[in-house]
């Protein structure tokens, strides 16, 4: 083949390969299968993806605080903690991704469901009252059932709605 014939079959094929690793990495609404090594706190957790370590921001939500530097235990923080504890530590997880994969401190940003089609634990902690909502576009595929789920359990006074 020509040299001048190659080249462009050759930057054809490369884009051609950049479009499956993207795809399989989970761009916008990728996602794959991770396992909980640790939670940090109510919507943070280590998980062990493709042989990496990486930290799970939960998107759309947020708990009160339990180990930020400098800000001391928040009402509820360790209650939110224990609850995504039981639902995910040590459980394999699929994670699923919006707009932005990484915010700025590096975390992958997910929604998080128990693996084979489990709950929807990013969902359920707002649906108990353990977090509330916190929107940051342009990841706000699921804000309006955060929204929605976070109006309920404040009117039926559940989790932090009622003892914060």
């Amino acid at each position: 083949m020509c040299r001048s014939r190659f080249v462009p079959f050759v930057i054809f094929l490369a884009a051609a390969a950049s479009l499956v690793l993207v795809e399989r990495e989970g761009s916008t609404g990728g996602g794959g299968s991770a396992l909980v090594t640790r939670v940090v706190d109510g919507d943070t957790v280590e998980v062990s993806m493709r042989g990496r370590l990486e930290k799970v921001r939960y998107i759309g939500i947020d708990t009160p605080e339990s180990v930020k530097p400098g800000t001391p235990v928040q009402c509820y923080a360790e209650a939110a903690a224990a609850e995504n504890r039981r639902l995910v530590d040590g459980r394999r997880v699929t994670l699923r991704f919006d707009a932005e994969r990484r915010d700025r401190y590096g975390r992958l940003l997910a929604y998080v469901y128990l693996a084979h089609s489990g709950p929807f634990v990013n969902a359920d902690l707002v649906r108990h009252g353990y977090a509330r909502t916190l929107t940051i576009p342009p990841n706000v595929a699921h804000a309006g059932l955060f929204a929605e789920l976070a109006a309920g359990a404040r009117r039926q006074g559940r989790g932090l709605w009622r003892a914060c």
